[in-house]
């Protein structure tokens, strides 16, 4: 059921505010059993970010089935626990598949739909949402959340009012703006005394300060390690990054750009790349000795091209202050060294995080002390609940924030 008339005071048991993965699942679970729902959207259609996840191919979830280690994939997973013991990987699977979806693993655990279709998922979410009986209120913007004491009382939307006995607060984060996500959902929340956590972009590019950067752009470097120092705090990252035009990107700097924003809020950040490391100082420097000998009439730019990508290997040389030119056999053994040094160590400066409309997640939101986590139900108003983006929580790229979605979505939804 759709519609965009709410000039009267509509009446229901449970009034769902965004119509994302969180909402949807939300919706679906509460009616399923037997509320009266009303699943309230601004936009003219639902879950427009969905169809943009796994470049469209819709990264449903990700089949890391052991609770521990899957909540060490999320910034403030502890809070995540309870969540997925109850709804995690393997209930989603077989929602998906109830409602005739059939799933795939890829590379790192990523699942997907085996159309490769985000659009055939999200026809048939809208497919269980009619079979529910779920009213949708498209092109419904809510402009205000009335309450008296600890509970809300009535949802004011431009045209007309909702009232409901339990609402679920599902409007996402501030990523990818143009599918509507614009962070109205923590101005409704602390108007109802709620604290929002500052919001940050994360899964996004980073922009670096390095000039010699762009012209890397389109090079990736797969299995690399690295560092990050912002003051005294130190972490690392293995996996794939990609230059751009900007700066860096990649699944292993996606990962790592909530963190990197953070440390930059307080001071300066440096990145230290490190290509090889599987091998040691001393191993990777008799490995290069091994080529310089093989190929002593080589110029060092085309052996050093057997390494990196050979637009990789002018750079680096120009970094080492090295005659891209040199023949093998004329390298003294310091800049064989400052070779191997700077293979082991490039030091790379970010300037800031690619903003919201780059990213594709927010760190941030609604504080996670003021939410039950075995319920998603607020601690400051009795008939509120949260689901999805808006609350504190973001997982790494591969699946993992479409999970969270649909969990405290399900959650949400059982318990209104």
């Amino acid at each position: 059921m759709a519609g965009e008339d709410t000039k009267k005071n509509n009446k229901y048991d449970v009034a769902i505010i965004g119509a994302g993965p969180a909402g949807i699942m939300a919706a679906i679970i509460a009616a399923e059993s037997g509320k009266k729902v009303a699943l309230i959207e601004k936009n003219s259609d639902l879950a427009k970010k969905l169809l943009l996840t796994g470049n469209g191919r819709c990264n449903l979830t990700n089949a890391e089935f052991t609770l521990r280690e899957l909540v060490k994939n999320y910034n403030n997973g502890e809070f995540l626990f309870h969540v997925f013991s109850i709804f995690g990987p393997q209930e989603t699977l077989t929602f998906f598949k109830k409602i005739g979806i059939e799933t795939k693993i890829e590379n790192n655990k990523r699942i997907f739909p085996k159309s490769n279709s985000a659009e055939e998922v999200l026809e048939a979410l809208k497919k269980c949402l009619e079979k529910n009986k779920i009213e949708i209120l498209y092109n419904s913007e809510i402009i205000d959340i009335k309450k008296s004491g600890k509970k809300v009382t009535k949802l004011i939307l431009k045209s007309g009012e909702v009232t409901a006995n339990k609402c679920v607060l599902c409007t996402g984060g501030k990523s990818y703006c143009a599918t509507g996500s614009d962070g109205f959902g923590y101005k409704l929340a602390k108007n109802l005394g709620h604290t929002i956590i500052k919001p940050m972009p994360a899964l996004a590019p980073i922009i670096m300060k390095e000039e010699w950067i762009k012209d890397l752009q389109g090079i990736s470097l797969k299995d690399i390690k690295i560092s990050i120092v912002g003051g005294k705090n130190k972490f690392y990252q293995e996996g794939e990054i990609i230059f751009t035009h900007l700066g860096i990107s990649g699944p292993a700097i996606l990962n790592i750009s909530g963190k990197v924003g953070s440390l930059l809020e307080n001071g300066k950040v440096k990145i230290y790349f490190d290509l090889f490391p599987l091998l040691n100082y001393e191993q990777l420097l008799k490995s290069v000795e091994e080529f310089l000998r093989r190929y002593p009439n080589k110029t060092i730019k085309n052996i050093l091209s057997s390494f990196v990508p050979e637009r990789f290997s002018e750079v680096l040389l120009n970094l080492a202050k090295i005659d891209k030119d040199k023949i093998a056999n004329n390298m003294s053994k310091i800049e064989k060294n400052i070779v191997v040094k700077i293979l082991k160590n490039i030091e790379v400066t970010p300037e800031d995080v690619l903003g919201f409309d780059g990213a594709m997640v927010t760190r941030g939101g609604i504080d996670l002390k003021e939410i039950d986590h075995k319920t998603m139900k607020s601690k400051i108003i009795d008939n509120l609940f949260f689901a999805g983006e808006i609350i504190n929580v973001d997982g790494k790229t591969g699946g993992f924030n479409l999970q969270e979605c649909w969990s405290t979505g399900y959650l949400a939804g059982k318990n209104v």
